[in-house]
C-alpha cells in the first residue's frame, strides 16, 4: 500500500498509528482502497475530512474508502451516511490487523465505546514513508477534561505504553536509519500514572536514553505546563540529546480564561516553567499552542495571551481560533464573534512570525546541527527550518554555520 493510499490528517500520534495501520492493511491484501485517518479537534478538522473524503472519491472512483481516527471515532453515522464511504473504523479498532483482515467488502461501522479500552498495546513500526524523524508512541487518551476539548472522547482515558516497549520501538527505527525520535501521545505528561510505580514522563526519558546510546536526537510533543517533573528538567540540563525545543500547550495566557477553560495552570505557573528551563538549559526555544476567541474572551484577556509571545520568547506557535464542539461545556458559553476569532488569531500568528524571524536573524554566525530530510533542508536542533547549502543527503546530521536567512530558512555552511 503506497503513501498516497493513507491520508493523516491531525496530530503526530496518527502519524504513527497511520504506520501500524498500513502494515495491517497490506497484511489484509487492501490494494484497493483507501484510508483516510481524520482528526477532531476542531469543527474545521471535521469539515475538512468529509472535504478530504470526497476528493479521494473523485479522483479514485474505483477504491474503496475507509475512514477512521477521531472524527469517525465521535461520529461514525455522519460518516457512514457518506456516499463516498465504504466502512468506518473506530481509533482502538484501527490498531488491530484482524479488523482489516475482516473486512469483506460490505460497507459497515466498526466503532466500539473508546471509555472502556484500559490498555493501548504496543506495535513496532519498521519506518514513516518519507521522513528521516519517527514518532514513537508512549502514550495514548486523556483523563482531563478540558471545557473546549472533545479529543478525550476519540481517544479514551489515559493509557500508557510500557517502557520496554518504547526501548524495542525505538531501537527497531534506529536500525532502520532513524537519527531523530520524537515521544508522542495524547497527554505524554500523563504518562504512567496507570502503571505499576506510577514513572513520570522525566524518569521514562532518562531510562530510554540510557538503555539506547545509539538514540542520536530525542524530541518531545506538546507538554502540559502543569505536569512537568523534576526528572525532564533534570534531563534536559544534563542530556544534550534531548533537543533544546519544548511545545508547550499553554492554549491562552489569561487566568479567567485559562480557569473558563478549566486548564490546570495559570498564567504564572508558564513563565515559572519557561525560566526554570532556561536556567538548566540557556539555549531552550519555545513552542505553544494557542487559542484566540474562546468564549467569554474580552481584548484586554487577549491581550494577555498576545503580550506573552515576546514575554516569554515563544518561536514557533500553533494558533486555532477558538472552534465549538457539540457535547463539550464551552459550546454553551457565551460566544465571541467568529470574524474576531480569526482576527485574534492572525494577530498572534504575526506575533509569532516576527519572534520567529528574529530568533533566526539571531543564528547568523551560530553553530547547528541540522537533521537533513530532503532536498539538503531539515531542522536544525532548535525546531528551526534550514537548508545545507552545499547539498545533504536525506537522514544526515550536518553540523555547520548559518550563513544568512532567506526565505524562511537558515543557509548553513557545512563544517569542513
Amino acid at each position: 500500500m503506497s503513501a498516497s493510499d493513507i491520508i493523516t490528517m491531525g496530530c503526530r500520534l496518527n502519524t504513527f498509528e497511520s504506520e501500524v495501520i498500513r502494515g495491517h492493511a497490506v497484511q489484509a491484501g487492501l490494494n484497493d482502497a483507501i484510508i483516510i485517518n481524520t482528526c477532531a479537534v476542531t469543527a474545521e478538522a471535521e469539515r475538512q475530512a468529509r472535504q478530504t473524503i470526497r476528493k479521494a472519491h473523485r479522483k479514485n472512483p474505483e477504491k474503496r474508502i475507509i475512514v477512521t481516527g477521531c472524527a469517525a471515532q465521535l461520529n461514525p453515522e455522519t460518516f457512514a451516511a457518506m456516499p463516498e464511504v465504504d466502512d468506518v473504523i473506530g481509533n482502538e479498532e484501527k490498531m488491530r490487523a484482524e479488523t482489516f483482515a475482516s473486512l469483506n467488502g460490505h460497507a459497515e461501522i466498526q466503532v466500539a465505546d473508546i471509555m472502556t479500552v484500559k490498555e493501548t498495546a504496543s506495535h513496532l513500526v519498521k519506518g514513516f514513508d518519507g521522513r528521516s524523524r519517527a514518532f514513537v508512541q508512549i502514550q495514548q487518551g486523556c483523563d482531563h477534561r478540558c471545557t473546549f476539548c472533545i479529543i478525550p472522547f476519540a481517544r479514551g482515558n489515559n493509557r500508557s505504553v510500557p517502557l520496554g516497549a518504547i526501548v524495542e520501538q525505538t531501537r527497531t527505527l534506529i536500525k532502520e536509519g532513524y537519527c531523530e525520535i520524537v515521544l508522542t501521545g495524547v497527554d505524554i505528561c500523563s504518562y504512567g500514572t496507570d502503571l505499576p510505580g506510577q514513572p513520570q514522563l522525566g524518569e521514562i526519558i532518562k531510562r530510554l536514553l540510557v538503555q539506547v546510546p545509539e538514540l542520536m536526537r530525542l524530541r518531545l510533543s506538546s507538554l502540559d505546563p502543569a505536569a512537568m517533573d523534576d526528572a525532564l528538567f533534570d534531563t534536559l540540563a544534563n542530556e544534550p540529546r534531548l533537543m533544546p525545543h519544548l511545545h508547550l500547550s499553554l492554549q491562552a495566557m489569561d487566568d479567567m480564561v485559562l480557569k473558563r477553560m478549566k486548564r490546570r495552570h495559570l498564567r504564572d505557573d508558564a513563565f515559572r516553567v519557561v525560566q526554570r528551563a532556561r536556567a538548566v538549559r540557556p539555549d531552550v526555544v519555545f513552542g505553544a499552542d494557542l487559542i484566540t476567541g474562546f468564549p467569554t474572551e474580552t481584548r484586554e484577556m487577549f491581550e494577555n495571551t498576545l503580550s506573552s509571545v515576546s514575554d516569554l520568547g515563544l518561536t514557533h506557535l500553533h494558533v486555532f481560533p477558538y472552534s465549538e464542539r457539540e457535547g463539550t461545556p464551552a459550546a454553551k458559553m457565551p460566544t465571541v464573534d467568529v470574524p474576531e476569532r480569526k482576527a485574534r488569531a492572525q494577530e498572534i500568528r504575526a506575533a509569532g512570525d516576527i519572534a520567529l524571524n528574529h530568533f533566526m536573524s539571531a543564528e547568523i554566525g551560530n553553530a547547528v546541527n541540522v537533521l537533513v530530510e530532503k532536498n539538503g533542508r531539515g531542522l536544525t536542533q532548535h525546531y528551526v527550518p534550514a537548508y545545507i547549502i552545499d547539498g545533504a543527503e536525506p537522514g544526515e546530521i550536518i553540523t555547520g554555520h548559518v550563513v544568512r536567512v532567506t526565505n524562511g530558512n537558515l543557509e548553513v555552511q557545512r563544517v569542513s
